[in-house]
């Protein structure tokens, strides 16, 4: 059996902030291994049985697409199709460009649709469980995961089971959603066996899918195939049109669909698989602290930290040591331009503390100081009235835009590697140690030639120093 992994990237995980932000969000981020989330998605879809067979869809936001593809590449893995959204519509929308995708290609092979920002511990426990739907689904179903639970949970929401379903060990009938429920209520959950957790994995062919959103929300569907009829390939990339899909109605899987589906008389069976293997959506610092490594005081550390008479608590620290004395229960993440301590039981009201930084009007809920782009990145070391300093890295064979700047000009110090300058008419060759000018308002670009990354340091100066100002006459990366 051919089944088509579907990844679903358009979250912003703003919960994980600081380490995850808009334009670097939680889904490109190696919380747990070395290995992304969503690369880790990738992988253990590597091996699957059937999921080998059939190239990956990812549906990611606009923003984020050379992120997402430079990963692919780093793994070698091709992609089925990437499917740029424009805005974000939540994950119906998004499901719907991903089948729309397939059905293009007359390939009703069964979609395995997963967000690209969970963990999963146990590979081949997943792989049974995706075996079991993926029959299910074969035969007409729309199939979703329940996570058994270990623990009464308040963050998620949750499933009720119904009869056995005959043939197929451990899958149910889908009785119904459940929202997220206060403390007493997951605990009689929990007690009584009939609930599992909602983990927003699905198993279902795309004219399975693309029935059923026809006929609960008949207006999301014609927005998507018009915005998909609009669009065109771009390189590795398809984009839809952008003001038919900005007109789709935004909803989740759940609301647009499963839930209808449950209420019954549709004709299109709905059905649950018991899925144990390590499963957590990484929701926010708490959910994390759950599934990392401890010691023996129960804290969970990344980077240079110190602690003393300190337990059950979480500490990250990309940038420097960070010291804790006497610290329990909390959450500490320190990153070059912030630092962020809440209490480990308040985690899911850094999404509060993200709006307020918002309304502050700093740009840290964007951006990190350090900034993708896709021919390398750059990370703003230093700063001042009428100058900036960034450090510079240029992958190799990759180049920035053909440019000028109107307010500033920049000195630029190879440090690593070699430069190839165009400046103006003349184009040139930088080597380790040498450096060059480029005066305000002079065409010029900035090549690595070489076969390891370009290291350099820049130094602007002059009146406005905003990323804005640059006029960009030619650009490989298709960039405006």
């Amino acid at each position: 059996m051919r089944i088509h992994p579907v990844i679903l990237s358009g979250g912003s995980g703003t919960r994980l902030w600081p380490l995850s932000r808009e334009h670097f969000p939680k889904q490109l981020i190696p919380f747990v291994e070395e290995d992304s989330l969503f690369q880790a998605t990738l992988r253990r879809v590597a091996d699957a049985p059937g999921l080998e067979q059939a190239g990956v869809v990812v549906v990611c936001n606009e923003a984020h697409r050379f992120l997402i593809a430079e990963q692919m590449r780093a793994m070698g893995v091709a992609a089925g199709g990437l499917i740029l959204e424009p805005v974000g519509r939540n994950t119906a929308p998004a499901l719907t460009l991903a089948a729309l995708h397939l059905a293009a290609q007359a390939d009703d092979a069964v979609m395995l649709v997963m967000p690209a920002d969970h963990v999963i511990t146990n590979r081949a426990a997943f792989h049974a469980a995706v075996s079991a739907a993926a029959g299910l689904a074969e035969a007409g179903a729309v199939v979703t995961f329940g996570i058994v639970p270990d623990r009464p949970e308040t963050g998620y929401g949750y499933i009720r089971r119904g009869a056995g379903v005959p043939g197929a060990a451990g899958a149910c009938e889908l009785a119904a959603f459940v929202e997220k429920p206060d403390l007493a209520k997951a605990q009689a959950y929990l007690a009584s066996g009939e609930y599992w957790w909602n983990s927003g994995l699905f198993a279902l062919k795309p004219s399975v899918w693309l029935d059923a959103i026809g006929r609960f929300n008949p207006a999301m569907l014609e927005a998507c195939q018009r915005a998909w009829a609009g669009g065109a390939a771009d390189a590795d990339f398809r984009r839809v049109d952008v003001e038919a899909f900005k007109a789709c109605p935004s909803d989740s899987i759940d609301y647009a669909v499963m839930e209808r589906l449950v209420a019954g008389g549709t004709g299109i069976a709905a059905r649950v698989v018991p899925l144990e293997a390590g499963w957590s959506d990484v929701g926010a610092w708490d959910a994390l602290w759950q599934i990392l490594g401890k010691d023996a005081d129960g804290n969970a550390v990344r980077g240079e930290v110190v602690l003393h008479d300190s337990r059950d608590s979480l500490v990250f620290a990309q940038s420097r040591v960070v010291a804790c004395v006497g610290v329990t229960d909390m959450v500490v993440v320190e990153t070059p331009d912030v630092v962020m301590v809440a209490p480990r039981e308040r985690a899911q009201d850094v999404k509060a503390l993200v709006a307020a930084v918002k309304a502050g009007g700093y740009s840290l809920a964007e951006s990190h100081r350090q900034v993708f782009r896709p021919w390398g990145s750059y990370d703003s070391i230093d700063n001042g009235e009428r100058f900036q300093v960034k450090r510079i890295i240029v992958n190799p064979g990759a180049s920035l835009s053909l440019q000028k700047h109107h307010h500033r000009a920049e000195h630029w110090i190879v440090v690593k590697g070699t430069a190839e300058v165009t400046r103006g008419e003349e184009v040139f060759l930088v080597a380790e140690n040498q450096s060059t000018y480029i005066p305000l308002g002079t065409v010029h670009r900035l090549f690595n030639p070489g076969k390891i990354p370009l290291e350099m340091i820049e130094v602007q100066s002059g009146s406005y120093l905003g990323e804005d100002d640059i006029v960009r006459f030619q650009d490989h990366y298709g960039r405006a």
